[in-house]
């Protein structure tokens, strides 16, 4: 008995999103949250924030629900230099049902090709997500 891998699609009108997100000339920090509609099996838009700390995102997150999200960051390096990176965030909370566990594991890629990311990072424990955190999975990329 073995139950196969259901990878979701991504919604169009967030994949355009994504790129326009990906190019924003904004300087502050923004977030785009998006869930999977289970009946469609697509990835879609859940709510877009402007403006927006870790702390602040962390509250929005769904307890006991997986969650993609795309956080444009702004960093500033330890000699002063400001980047913005762009970082694909995969929060998949213990106690999610396993079905849902699985078909955000398995739809995680496909995503993240879609939104043409590289900084990606997965979280188990919403509490973990804090600016601290960020900054030590972005200094593997120095």
């Amino acid at each position: 008995m073995s139950s196969s891998l259901v990878v979701c699609e991504v919604d169009e009108s967030l994949k355009e999103k994504l790129k326009k997100f990906r190019f924003r000339k904004e300087t502050n920090n923004a977030a785009i949250l998006m869930k999977i509609d289970m009946e469609k099996q697509l990835v879609i838009l859940e709510e877009e924030y402007e403006d927006i700390s870790l702390d602040a995102l962390r509250e929005e997150l769904p307890e006991r629900q997986p969650r993609f999200i795309v956080y444009s960051y702004k960093y500033v390096h330890a000699d002063g230099r400001v980047s913005y990176p762009l970082c694909f965030i995969f929060s998949s909370p213990m106690g999610c049902k396993p079905e849902q566990q699985m078909m955000y594991a398995g739809s995680k890629n496909r995503l993240v090709q879609a939104a043409e990311l590289t900084k990606v990072f997965e979280t188990r424990n919403a509490d973990d997500l804090t600016e601290e955190w960020l900054k030590n999975q972005l200094a593997f990329f120095r």
